[in-house]
């Protein structure tokens, strides 16, 4: 079970930016996990299947939807981890809460209503990256939208 507040212990969220593929992926899991038992420390596997806000159009992306979830699902399975990933439209939503635990919103998209709703209304935890145009009073708007 997942709990995320000032009394629950640390976590930590770790894990390649984009999924290159399958083995890159368990050797990544495998990797962060020895560390974090080496320290004592709870952890949650993140990688994005798709990285849709790249500065460059010939930037890499990642695998896809389809594939990545593959993935995911299988680094939870066989590491008992909790995963996390972005989504960048609101129809990802549901089908990715099917696989992941949490659901990442980009900062570049923390703003976008339709984006956290349907984040918000899968019922898996959300993580909101703070973008840094966004006011620390704003952010609360954005706790709003998600629990509509």
């Amino acid at each position: 079970m997942l709990n995320f507040n000032n009394q629950a212990p640390l976590k930590v969220i770790a894990g390649p930016c984009q999924i290159e593929s399958e083995s890159h992926a368990v050797m990544m899991a495998e990797i962060i996990q020895g560390i974090c038992e080496d320290v004592g420390v709870r952890w949650v596997y993140k990688s994005s299947f798709d990285k849709a806000n790249r500065s460059s159009i010939t930037s890499a992306r990642g695998i896809g939807i389809d594939e990545g979830l593959k993935i995911l699902q299988k680094i939870n399975k066989d590491f008992s981890v909790p995963t996390i990933t972005d989504i960048h439209e609101p129809h990802q939503a549901a089908t990715v809460a099917q696989v992941v635990d949490i659901i990442q919103i980009p900062a570049f998209l923390c703003r976008q209503t339709d984006l956290i709703v349907a984040a918000g209304e899968t019922g898996c935890w959300v993580n909101v990256k703070k973008g840094q145009f966004l006011s620390y009073q704003e952010v609360k708007n954005i706790k709003n939208k998600s629990t509509n």
